[in-house]
């Protein structure tokens, strides 16, 4: 008999959102942040019975979704993730007509990125895709200013493509196999393809990229934030499912894996905007996370690579936006003297940046160095060092952005108080150390 509360994470997740939007209708505008709270218990009580459930055996409800190490990992990851992003959203939409709304929508989101980790089934995962997308099309929008009008028009118009692609391509496979149960689906060349359009389109990877740098721009920086950064769980565990039992060779996602990585780079060297420079960060960061999906089922370390570098791109990723949000600015030449400015947010700007290199202590390092070891363990040397080299280019335009900090002060704007950009570099540092010590564990 199946127990709903194998999904309690999920549920919890739904009822905040659900709650937060009956009680934000009574609310005077003045009052609503109250909906925060109410969305934050949600995520922080669906985190915790998460952790509680991470070491229990892997199983199947309903016939249609997984329940195991991944999904509760990504359940934890995208949870946290999502409550520093509603953090950081919570001073920016203060007071507005719809803030209730948008919290409301951040937490469909999430629930539809959640889904789409657990999917065991090509319908429930394009049922997925949807929640985890209609939302975000109408977060890029939110502020109805020009620049998020365009944001959110090209976001939904990328995402509908790609979601039609995805549709035939799970009616191939249906046509193919006669199944669309993971275990029992095999996808020809053509079924793989346009499956790999729709989960690609939400991980921000090559060739459905285009949609990021715009996106990322034109939205408010803390949907920014959560938009390059949350869905992208969701979508790299559902592609390493994929990968690892209905897509067949693994040469296509290892392509792709080199060639996004290598774009996402080189885009990034000449950008004068710190947000235009985070988005292909993210394309970038997306060509290394392909590595493990592209090696799963060919090594043992393909599966942990993926959790840990998951784990360590979200929340060094949110604190780089939450730098972004405590300034208020997106030049480069504004964040000139921030190290006199604010010690703080200088001190959160260069972990994070030298996290999303995968500098050691932090999290994306031990990510990193799992990456490269599936990559060789899988017989994919020459794609190791596609991404070594591609991790030694990133190092320079990362350090385009730090240098001014510790420049000459040019009359830069007064930066806010950047609590959950510490906070987010602190905990990029201690994930780090311990998941170096678990490695280390024999």
């Amino acid at each position: 008999m199946e127990n709903p509360l194998d999904l309690l994470p999920e549920l919890l997740i739904l009822a905040g959102g659900a709650v937060g939007l009956l009680v934000g209708i009574f609310l005077p505008r003045d009052r609503q942040r109250v909906v925060a709270w109410i969305c934050g218990v949600a995520l922080a009580a669906a985190a915790v019975v998460t952790a509680t459930r991470l070491t229990r055996p892997a199983m199947t409800t309903f016939d249609a979704y997984l329940v195991d190490l991944p999904t509760n990992a990504a359940r934890l990851i995208v949870c946290l993730a999502t409550l520093l992003s509603i953090g950081l959203a919570a001073r920016w939409a203060r007071g507005r007509p719809r803030e209730t709304e948008l919290y409301t929508l951040i937490m469909l989101a999430a629930l539809g990125t959640v889904v789409m980790a657990g999917a065991g089934d090509l319908l429930v995962l394009v049922a997925a895709y949807l929640l985890a997308s209609i939302p975000a099309y109408a977060l890029a929008g939110f502020a109805k200013d020009a620049p998020g009008t365009e944001a959110a028009l090209k976001y939904y118009l990328m995402g509908a493509f790609c979601g039609v692609l995805m549709l035939a391509g799970v009616t191939i496979v249906y046509g193919a196999s006669g199944a669309t149960a993971y275990q029992d689906a095999v996808a020809p060349v053509a079924g793989t393809v346009l499956l790999l359009a729709g989960l690609l389109f939400k991980a921000g990877a090559v060739p459905a990229h285009f949609w990021v740098p715009d996106v990322t721009e034109g939205a408010s920086a803390p949907v920014a934030a959560f938009v390059t950064t949350v869905p992208k769980i969701g979508a790299f565990v559902a592609l390493y499912r994929l990968a690892g039992g209905v897509f067949g060779e693994p040469a296509l996602l290892a392509v792709l894996a080199a060639a996004t990585m290598t774009l996402g780079n080189l885009a990034a060297f000449q950008q004068d905007n710190v947000r235009r420079l985070l988005a292909y960060s993210t394309i970038s960061q997306a060509g290394y996370l392909l590595v493990p999906v592209a090696m799963a089922g060919r090594t043992g370390l393909a599966e942990p690579a993926l959790l840990i570098y998951l784990a360590g791109y979200a929340v060094t990723n949110l604190g780089a936006f939450a730098v972004v949000v405590a300034v208020g600015r997106d030049d480069l030449r504004d964040y000139a003297g921030l190290a006199r400015r604010s010690p703080w947010l200088a001190f959160a700007l260069i972990v994070c940046l030298l996290g999303l290199i995968g500098t050691p202590p932090t999290a994306v390092f031990a990510g990193k160095l799992l990456m490269f070891a599936a990559a060789w363990d899988g017989g994919y040397a020459w794609l190791a060092a596609v991404a070594a080299a591609n991790t030694m280019a990133s190092v320079f335009y990362y350090l385009r952005w730090i240098r001014p900090a510790f420049g000459r002060q040019e009359g830069g704007p007064a930066a806010r108080r950047g609590v959950l950009a510490v906070v987010t570099a602190v905990a990029s540092v201690a994930l780090g150390i311990a998941t170096g010590l678990l490695l280390l564990i024999p």
